[in-house]
C-alpha cells in the first residue's frame, strides 16, 4: 500500500553555492558568527532590493560550521499548510538522524489543529544544545513575501520559544517588527540593516579589481572611492557599473551613480543588455516571466532547443542567474533583474508578455507542476485555461490541505467571469472545509436562489444534491443536527451529487481514530450524531457511493461511536462491512483506525489472542504505508502496550514503547497524544505518578485548546486514577467527577471501562462517597442533590458495564475505605498489585528489578501494615480497597 507524499520543490530548500566572482563579506560574516557565539539566536538582515541579503545568507551558510536549513520564501507560501510543510521539511534536513526521526514524529501536520499546538510539537521535537553538538541554523530568505498574519504570529511564537540549539538568520526587504519580541527584549536578536550591508571602499575596490569575465577595471583608487560614496555602497548598482562601464566613459558613469536606485538600476540594466547579442537579449526577455527555469522550460518559451546552452552562457557572463540546486539544473534570475526584464518585455510588446506566461502555464501543466501552471495562466489573462487547470489540480491540492492556495486562486477569478454553478459549489465546499462558516453560508444562499431559477432538469437535481451535500458538511462544524434532520426526507432524495470530488476527500491523514477528526466531531456523541451518520450511510449506499471515502469514514465514525457506547455488536457489524471494502487497503487513515478499533473490540470481548493478531495485521499495514508508516506504527505500538498492561504483562508493555523514543523526561505533544497516554499508563503501573501527572497536565491543556472531547475525558480519567493511586482521595474524586460530567453529556462508556478494575474501584468509591454526602445533606441542598442524581445514575450504569459486575441493586452503597496505621509506599503498592496478579516471589523480583530476598522483606512489611500474616489474607483484606484514603 503506497501513499503519495505531498510534493515539495527541492529548489526551495537548496542552500545556494557561495562560489564565483563574489566579494566575501568578511566583516558581516564575522559579526553574525560572533553574535551567535555570544548568545544571539535571531539575526534579521533587512534592506531594500539589491543590497546582497541573499548572498550574505548563502555565504554565511557555506562557512557556518554547523548544519544549515534553508527555505526560499515566495508569495505562494502564504498558505499556512504549504508554509509549515516546507518549514518543517527544511528544518528536518539539518537535523542528525536520531533527532530527525523524533522531529518528524512530532511535526505531522494536523488538520484542524491550531498553529500553536502544532508549533509546541515542533519545538518539542528540536534537540536541546549540548556543548554545541546539536546546534543548527535556519535561514529564511525573502521573508517579506509572507503577509499572512497567522504565519507571522506563528513564527513570532516559534522564535520566542525555540531552544538554544536553533539559530535563525532571515532576510527581508521590510521590517518585521512582530518577530522574536522576547528575543529582542533579552538582547538575543540582532539586526543587520542597509547601512551595514552597503559596500565599504575596500569592498568596492575588491569588486572592481577582481576578474569579471573578459572585463578588467582600469579605475584609480580615487575614482573607486568616489564611486562608492556616490552609490552609497548599493551593491547591485556597483555590480551593474562593473559590467557596463566599457560601453560608456568613466565620467558619464560617475554621473549616473546618484539619484533613485530604481532609476539607476533600470538604466544600468539597459546598459548591460546592450552589451549582449540579440539572441541572448531575446532569450532573457522571453524567459524573464519564469520564477524558476530549467532548459525545457526555457525552450517552451523561446521556441528553440538551445535552452541549456543559453543558461550556460549566462552563468559564464555572471549575469544575475542564481542556481537553485546542486546540479545546476534549475535557476532563477535576480529579483531586480527579472523585474527589469519583465518591464522591458511589457513595454516592447504587452501581448508577448502575456504569450510568455501562457506558454509557461501550458508547459508546467504538461509536466504536472500545476501550481506554477495556474499562476502563469492567471498572469497571462487566460482565465478559462486557469480555471481548467484549477479544476484538474483541485483534488490533489485538497489532499495536501492547501485550502488557502485554492481559495486565493478563486479570488483571482474576475467577477465578470461567471463560474459554472458546479464550480461555484466546489468553491463553497472549500470555504466549508476551511471553516469559513459565515462566507460559505452566504455563498450557498446565493447559489440556492440561482439553482431554484433553473428549469426543472437532471442538472438542477444534481445541483440541488451538491448544494445539500455541502450544507450537510456544515453540520459537522456548526453542530446543527436538529435543523438538518428536520429536512431528512429532502436529504434522502437529494444528498448524492455525481461529482466524485465531494466523496473522495481524505478526512484523516494522521489520527488513530476517526472520531478525533472534525468529521468525527472531535469525540462528540449523541443520538443526533447517530441519526446523521446512519442517514448519510443510507443515502450514499442507495445512490451508488458505497465505496466512496466519505461513506467509509462516516461508517467508521459510527463504529467507533458504538464501541464507546459499549454497543459492541453494532460496532462489530460495521467493522465487518468496512473490512470488505476495496478502498480500505489504500487509505491508511481509514485502515489503521478500523484495525485498532477491531483489536480493542476483541480485547473488550475477552479475546486477547485475536486482539494481538489484529494488531500484528495493523503493524504490517503500517509498514506498507509510504512514506508515513512510522506514524501509524507508533499508534499500533501504543495500543499494544495498553493491552499488555491490561493483561499484566508489564515487561512487554515497556518493551513495546522503547522504539517510540519517549520517556519520563519527554515533553508530551498533541500530535503524539496516543503514545504519551500509553507511556503514562506504564508509568502509573510502575508507581511513578510524580512523573506521569505533569505529562497529563500538559496534554490536557492541549486537548482543551483543540476542543477534543475524547481526549479530555480519557486524560482526566487517568489523572483521577493516578491521584487515587497515590492516596489523594478528594482530588481523585474531583477529577473523576469532571470526567463523568463530560462523559455523561456524550454517554461515554468504554473510556471508563477499558481502564479496568482500578477504574471500577474508583467509581464505586466515588459513588459511595456521594451517596454519603447525599444522605447527610440538609434540605437547603435539595437543588444540588437533584443535579447530582442523574450523574450518580450514570455512574451506576458505568459500574454495571464492567465485566463480571453484579446487578446494580446488589452493589454496596457505602463501600468501606481501608484505614491503615501507616500508608503504603510505592513499592508496597506495586507488590500488592503483583499479589493480585498471582505472581510468585521470583516473578515479582523480575518485574520490579529486585532480589527475591528484598521481595520477602517488602512482603513482610506489607503484611504488617495490613495486619495480616499470609498472602491470602492480604488479598482478601484489600479486595474491595478503592483508595488508600486521605
Amino acid at each position: 500500500m503506497r501513499r503519495t507524499a505531498s510534493p515539495l520543490l527541492k529548489t526551495k530548500l537548496f542552500v545556494p553555492e557561495s562560489k564565483g566572482r563574489l566579494v566575501q563579506r568578511e566583516r558581516l560574516l564575522d559579526s553574525i558568527s560572533e553574535g551567535f557565539r555570544l548568545g544571539t539566536r535571531l539575526v534579521a538582515v533587512v534592506a531594500p532590493a539589491g543590497y546582497g541579503k541573499s548572498t550574505l545568507l548563502a555565504q554565511w551558510a557555506n562557512r557556518a560550521g554547523m548544519p544549515c536549513a534553508w527555505l526560499s520564501v515566495d508569495a505562494r507560501d502564504n498558505d499556512p499548510a504549504r508554509f509549515w510543510r516546507y518549514f518543517t521539511a527544511s528544518i528536518a534536513s539539518a537535523l542528525p538522524e536520531q533527532h530527525r526521526r523524533q522531529f518528524e514524529a512530532n511535526c505531522q501536520l494536523q488538520d484542524g489543529v491550531s498553529t500553536y499546538t502544532f508549533l509546541d510539537a515542533l519545538i518539542s521535537g528540536l534537540p536541546e544544545e549540548t556543548e554545541h553538538k546539536h546546534a543548527f541554523a535556519l535561514l529564511l530568505d525573502d521573508l517579506h513575501e509572507i503577509t499572512d498574519h497567522s504565519i507571522l504570529d506563528g513564527l513570532s511564537y516559534l522564535f520566542d520559544y525555540m531552544p538554544n540549539s536553533m539559530h535563525v538568520l532571515l532576510s527581508s526587504r521590510s521590517e518585521l517588527t512582530i518577530l522574536g519580541i522576547k528575543r529582542l527584549a533579552n538582547s538575543e536578536a540582532m539586526a543587520v540593516g542597509m547601512d551595514q550591508l552597503q559596500f565599504t571602499a575596500s569592498e568596492t575596490e575588491s569588486l572592481f579589481r577582481m576578474a569579471n569575465g573578459e572585463l578588467q577595471t582600469e579605475w584609480s583608487p580615487v575614482q573607486l572611492d568616489e564611486l562608492q560614496q556616490k552609490t552609497e555602497g548599493w551593491i547591485t548598482g556597483l555590480q551593474l557599473l562593473s559590467l557596463s562601464y566599457r560601453s560608456s566613459n568613466n565620467e558619464s558613469l560617475m554621473d549616473l551613480a546618484s539619484g533613485e536606485e530604481t532609476l539607476i538600476s533600470d538604466y544600468l540594466f539597459q546598459e548591460v543588455l546592450h552589451l549582449l547579442s540579440s539572441d541572448v537579449q531575446d532569450f532573457l526577455l522571453r524567459t524573464s516571466v519564469l520564477s524558476r527555469m530549467d532548459a525545457p522550460a526555457c525552450n517552451a518559451l523561446t521556441g528553440r532547443t538551445d535552452g541549456g546552452q543559453q543558461l550556460d552562457e549566462l552563468q559564464r557572463l555572471n549575469l544575475f542567474l542564481i542556481p537553485l540546486d546542486g546540479t545546476r539544473t534549475w535557476f532563477r534570475y535576480h529579483h531586480l533583474f527579472a523585474q527589469f526584464l519583465q518591464g522591458q518585455l511589457r513595454r516592447r510588446d504587452e501581448k508577448a508578455y502575456a504569450a510568455m506566461h501562457r506558454a509557461a502555464g501550458l508547459h508546467f501543466s504538461e509536466i504536472g507542476a500545476m501550481e506554477d501552471a495556474i499562476d502563469h495562466l492567471f498572469e497571462a489573462g487566460e482565465i478559462m485555461l486557469a480555471i481548467q487547470a484549477l479544476e484538474r489540480h483541485l483534488p490533489a491540492a485538497l489532499s495536501q490541505g492547501d485550502l488557502s492556495t485554492l481559495l486565493n486562486w478563486f479570488r483571482r477569478i474576475p467577477e465578470a467571469c461567471s463560474l459554472t454553478l458546479e464550480l461555484s459549489l466546489l468553491h463553497a465546499f472549500l470555504l466549508v472545509l476551511a471553516g469559513d462558516l459565515e462566507r460559505s453560508g452566504r455563498v450557498l444562499e446565493q447559489l440556492e436562489e440561482e439553482i431554484d431559477r433553473l428549469s426543472p432538469s437532471s442538472r438542477q437535481d444534481q445541483l440541488r444534491s451538491s448544494l445539500l451535500f455541502v450544507r450537510s458538511n456544515l453540520v459537522f462544524l456548526n453542530g446543527d443536527f436538529a435543523g438538518w434532520l428536520a429536512s431528512s426526507e429532502k436529504v434522502r432524495d437529494h444528498l448524492a451529487p455525481d461529482n466524485p470530488v465531494y466523496y473522495q476527500f481524505d478526512y484523516n491523514r494522521q489520527e488513530p481514530y476517526v472520531r478525533r477528526t472534525s468529521l468525527g466531531m472531535k469525540g462528540k456523541l449523541s443520538e443526533d450524531t447517530e441519526k446523521v451518520g446512519k442517514l448519510f450511510i443510507e443515502v450514499l449506499e442507495g445512490h451508488g457511493w458505497k465505496n466512496s471515502l466519505l461513506h467509509l469514514y462516516v461508517k467508521q465514525c459510527l463504529a467507533e461511536g458504538y464501541y464507546e457506547w459499549n454497543r459492541l455488536v453494532d460496532c462489530r457489524e460495521l467493522l465487518m462491512q468496512l473490512r470488505n471494502s476495496d478502498r480500505l487497503r489504500e487509505t491508511p487513515g481509514l485502515l489503521i483506525p478500523v484495525l485498532l478499533t477491531e483489536a480493542r473490540l476483541h480485547a473488550a470481548e475477552g479475546k486477547s489472542a485475536l486482539a494481538y493478531h489484529t494488531l500484528d495485521e495493523a503493524a504490517e499495514a503500517a509498514a506498507a504505508c509510504i512514506p508515513d508508516g512510522g506514524r501509524w506504527d507508533r499508534y499500533v505500538r501504543a495500543v499494544r502496550s495498553n493491552l499488555y498492561l491490561r493483561d499484566g504483562r508489564l515487561g512487554e508493555a515497556k518493551k513495546e514503547l522503547v522504539p517510540l523514543h519517549i520517556g519520563s523526561g519527554s515533553k508530551p505533544v498533541y500530535s503524539r497524544e496516543t503514545e504519551f497516554l500509553a507511556l503514562v499508563r506504564l508509568l502509573g503501573r510502575q508507581r511513578k505518578e510524580v512523573e506521569a501527572l505533569p505529562m497529563l497536565e500538559l496534554l490536557k491543556l492541549q486537548a482543551e485548546r483543540e476542543q477534543q472531547i475524547a481526549s479530555r475525558v480519557e486524560i482526566t480519567c487517568l489523572q483521577a486514577l493516578l491521584e487515587a493511586q497515590r492516596g489523594q482521595r478528594m482530588h481523585a474524586f474531583s477529577l473523576i467527577e469532571e470526567a463523568l460530567v463530560l462523559g455523561k453529556d456524550n454517554d461515554y462508556r468504554r473510556t471508563f471501562v477499558d481502564e479496568g478494575a482500578d477504574m471500577q474501584l474508583l467509581l464505586k468509591a466515588y459513588l459511595a462517597d456521594r451517596y454519603n454526602v447525599r444522605a447527610s445533606a440538609s434540605d437547603s441542598d435539595d437543588q444540588g442533590l437533584e443535579q447530582l442524581g442523574p450523574l450518580l445514575d450514570y455512574v451506576e450504569k458505568l459500574i454495571h458495564a464492567f465485566p463480571g459486575t453484579p446487578d446494580i441493586p446488589a452493589l454496596q452503597r457505602n463501600l468501606p475505605v481501608l484505614n491503615l496505621l501507616e500508608p503504603l509506599s510505592s513499592k508496597e503498592l506495586l507488590l500488592l498489585e503483583q499479589l493480585r496478579l498471582g505472581a510468585t516471589n521470583k516473578q515479582m523480583a523480575a518485574a520490579l528489578g529486585l532480589t527475591e530476598g528484598t521481595i520477602r522483606v517488602y512482603l513482610s512489611r506489607l503484611y504488617e501494615k495490613l495486619g495480616v500474616s499470609t498472602r491470602t489474607q492480604a488479598l482478601v483484606k484489600t479486595q474491595s480497597l478503592p483508595l488508600s484514603g486521605k
